[in-house]
């Protein structure tokens, strides 16, 4: 299939795919909205920036809406028929953004409960009658718990950036939704790479679904370009201010592996008259969430980061990612790099390399031609 019109999608999500020119599916979408709308369980793996929301919100959309235009419209409050469960607060506001366009023709609700958020909004979220919830594992299980959503009319659920979910430690939360929803529900689990934990999680609960894979699964995007830049005695600073006098169209991300690499890189980009913003864990959540702001709306071109910004966060105009300190493990640099280079963009990433990553640029170089790996 060349073109969203292809596909068996209801009109009034045919006339907002118009009306935002989306024409032609990625390759994720081409292999999993025709699964998804025959109602059959998957698991999609694909890089970042595949497009993979989209493969999941039009299906998603249409199976509720076909069901309240044959008669059959949610009555009762708390209890949705879509649940799609995500490891962030940052993700889950960006999943809502993505179905929300959507949502003003097909005349659906969709409602968020997030972690980071007061619990009291999170009560009112969830209140009257809605068809899909987008929420975060712990907070899902809190209102679970105390009754305040329903999970027994549930027809899909989708785990989404599962590999991030559960390295955060969200397995039995992940298990618990599960076991809330009905026996023949419709799952959907979507990951960029595939951990140890996602594959226990394919084993528990996938063993029959069909798994998915983009042919640039594991590996970088075609529209990436790999530089390198070679640190001699740890003098990387230097090296930094030169490529950043280079300008590229769009922002810079900075990535570097602690807390504390991170406030010093900001401390000595501010000294050097480099405006910035950092984006880390252990700091105040109202300020992290301004710092991204700013990022993404491009009133400031340079977020210095820790992974925690590597994993599922779609900010459209990054044109380049820096790998100030290189990571340590593949997944951590996959997930970096896949901040650019979205969605058929072109992008550009730049490694430090000191001597003691040179095995570490020999994997990458490996990966950036790899096959396609099986689970």
């Amino acid at each position: 299939m060349n073109a969203f019109a292809d596909f068996n999608l209801l009109p009034t999500l045919q006339k907002t795919l118009l009306e935002k020119e989306l024409t032609q599916p990625t390759e994720i979408q081409v292999k999993v909205i025709p699964l998804l709308l025959e109602m059959r369980s998957l698991v999609g793996v694909a890089e970042t920036g595949s497009g993979k929301t989209l493969a999941f919100a039009l299906p998603v959309l249409h199976l509720i809406k076909k069901l309240e235009l044959a008669g059959d419209p949610i009555t009762k409050p708390g209890k949705p028929r879509a649940v799609v469960v995500v490891p962030t607060r940052e993700l889950g506001e960006q999943v809502t953004k993505a179905f929300k366009p959507f949502t003003h023709t097909t005349r659906l609700r969709v409602r968020s409960v997030l972690g980071g958020t007061s619990f009291e909004m999170a009560r009112r979220g969830v209140q009257g009658c809605f068809e899909v919830l987008v929420a975060t594992p712990g907070r899902l299980v809190k209102l679970l718990e105390m009754k305040l959503v329903n999970l027994g009319d549930v027809r899909i659920l989708v785990f989404d950036e599962a590999d991030q979910m559960l390295d955060h430690g969200f397995l039995p939360d992940a298990q618990r939704i599960v076991k809330s929803c009905p026996a023949d529900r419709q799952l959907a689990l979507f990951s960029a790479t595939v951990s140890p934990a996602v594959e226990q999680l394919i084993e528990e609960l996938f063993s029959q679904s069909e798994i998915i894979r983009s042919e640039g699964s594991h590996r970088v995007v075609a529209t990436l370009t790999t530089t390198r830049q070679t640190v001699v005695d740890g003098k990387r600073f230097p090296l930094l201010e030169r490529l950043l006098g280079k300008k590229v169209e769009g922002g810079t991300i900075l990535f570097v592996n602690t807390r504390e690499q991170c406030d010093k890189l900001a401390e000595e980009l501010d000294d050097a008259g480099w405006p910035c913003v950092i984006y880390r864990g252990e700091m105040d959540k109202v300020e992290r969430r301004q710092n991204l702001k700013a990022f993404r709306e491009g009133e400031i071109s340079l977020l210095v980061s820790t992974d925690l910004a590597s994993r599922g966060l779609d900010v459209e105009h990054v044109g380049r990612v820096i790998n100030y300190h290189m990571p340590k493990q593949m997944e951590n640099y996959l997930h970096r790099v896949g901040r650019t280079a979205r969605a058929g963009r072109p992008g550009l990433v730049v490694n430090f390399i000191t001597e003691r990553d040179e095995e570490f640029a020999l994997k990458i170089e490996k990966v950036q031609s790899a096959p396609k790996r099986k689970l």
